[in-house]
């Protein structure tokens, strides 16, 4: 954005009355530029996001992301090498490990013992060619053919923090704006009601990372797009409800005021924050009603339910947010997180996995199916990834019940569908150990510049200016995957 574009969004209505009393040149000359620029940054931020119009034609609206926190393997859920049964606590070959960079759990490591899936895998889609699929995840499998499995993701991050935080943001080192957060600042809201983005928790079964806000966060954006948390229980949003005495019509009151005072304090010092924390008081307030309504799933009828499941009704439960992330999409929300904690599996994999897998196979299947049901498929993107995968080889003791699988940056499966995806796909080719990729690496940049492309964004034009230079989620890379796109 221009300089004078910048200063002139700035301009508050009071200013502009001020200028013109004190000459009538200089209040036309600000009328014409006012004409000129034709907008007013805070209207179209928080209605129609940073464009007027996107770079070219969207085919998706909105974004559902689930983020598998800890890492999956993708050896025992998609990515099926049967040769592997043969190789069983064999040591991994130095010809594939190639010396590459491990985590200090495993580099002390005398032997890299080679930990075949102890679970059964099967065709699904098309029988011939098909995808083949876990036996954990049967739900899952039964869709196969909505789902575009891309089995060559690779990343820079080795560790979960970095890892996790490159995937939201595009960026290892925190501070950059998530990925939510840009898509509200690119597409604005869709809902006065309710935020552009919005996180939803599940608690997990198996070893569980931290989880910060700052993964939700918007960095340096303004700050009316970061992510809003919703929390499980009668409480969705803390300090959202007034407290014992207090009236609708006091909190109007009290609002009314503290928007006088804080447009009194932006005249001096013309703090673009000021705006933004206003524009989060207002959404407070509409949320008092809207938040509600949102979460009593009363209105459902018993198929719905049936279909997610039966923790649906529970609170926090990856089945209870899927419902309430299709309840989300129907009502305008830009971006939808959704975490589910708990794939960390360094020892025990298999009882874990089970556990994790049980927990949001049904209900991510039926999201999908619930979202096609209603229409809202060919508009919604839904992505579902782990920050990174799981080695090959098996971290600690191996047994033919039991082994455990260290962070694998090299590569990974993840899957996604709606919006102009390709679907019933697989892409991507790793060799015959799951160790490397042979066909196809997508980067998280590359990942990131295609599904921004389906939301209407040249990925290099969307853009910020912060401390003197442009950023973007796909920082200085990124590729559109046009083998991904229908």
């Amino acid at each position: 954005m221009h300089p004078i574009e910048e200063h002139h969004l700035g301009l508050t209505r009071r200013r502009f009355f001020s200028s013109a009393a004190k000459g009538v040149g200089a209040g036309l000359g600000i009328a014409a530029l006012s004409s000129i620029l034709g907008r007013d940054a805070r209207a179209e931020r928080s209605d129609a996001g940073l464009l007027r119009a996107p770079h070219f034609a969207p085919r998706a609206k909105r974004v559902i992301y689930m983020h598998m926190e800890g890492a999956p393997s993708q050896l025992d859920l998609f990515d099926y090498k049967p040769g592997l049964r043969s190789r069983f606590n064999q040591d991994l070959p130095d010809s594939i490990r190639q010396g590459q960079r491990l985590t200090g759990m495993t580099s002390g490591q005398s032997r890299f013992p080679v930990a075949p899936s102890m679970f059964r895998f099967s065709r699904y889609a098309n029988q011939q060619d098909g995808v083949w699929l876990s036996e954990l995840i049967p739900h899952t499998a039964a869709i196969a053919s909505e789902l575009c499995f891309v089995h060559s993701m690779k990343t820079d991050a080795i560790n979960h923090e970095p890892g996790i935080t490159f995937f939201q943001t595009g960026n290892q080192q925190p501070g950059r704006p998530s990925f939510g957060s840009w898509v509200s600042y690119g597409l604005g809201s869709a809902n006065q009601n309710l935020p552009s983005f919005v996180v939803l928790i599940t608690q997990g079964f198996g070893n569980m990372q931290a989880l910060s806000a700052r993964f939700w966060g918007s960095g340096f954006l303004p700050s009316e797009h970061q992510g809003c948390r919703l929390r499980a229980g009668k409480t969705p949003v803390l300090y959202l409800n007034d407290p014992p005495g207090v009236e609708r019509g006091d909190r109007r009151a009290m609002l009314d005021l503290v928007s006088e005072l804080n447009e009194r304090e932006f005249a001096k010092s013309m703090d673009p924050e000021i705006h933004a924390r206003l524009a989060q008081y207002e959404m407070a307030y509409r949320m008092q009603m809207s938040v509600p309504e949102l979460t009593d799933f009363s209105d459902e009828d018993a198929d719905t339910l049936a279909l997610y499941g039966p923790e649906v009704q529970k609170p926090g439960t990856f089945a209870a947010n899927c419902l309430l992330a299709r309840r989300l999409a129907e009502r305008g929300v830009r971006f939808i997180q959704l975490y589910m904690r708990g794939w960390d599996a360094h020892g025990n994999l298999p009882k874990e996995i089970r556990e994790q897998c049980k927990a949001v196979d049904q209900p991510q299947a039926a999201l999908i199916l619930d979202l096609k049901r209603r229409g809202l498929l060919d508009d919604t993107l839904v992505l579902w990834s782990g920050e990174f995968g799981r080695t090959v080889y098996s971290q600690g003791t191996l047994t033919t019940t039991d082994y455990g699988r260290d962070h694998h940056p090299r590569c990974f499966t993840t899957w996604m569908t709606g919006a102009g995806i390709q679907r019933g796909i697989t892409y991507g080719k790793t060799d015959d150990y799951g160790y490397n990729i042979v066909e196809n690496p997508v980067e998280v940049h590359d990942l990131h510049a295609t599904l921004l492309q389906q939301l209407g964004f040249d990925h290099e034009r969307l853009v910020y200016r912060h401390q003197g230079r442009d950023f973007r989620l796909t920082d200085v890379s990124g590729r559109v995957v046009q083998e991904l796109l229908a």
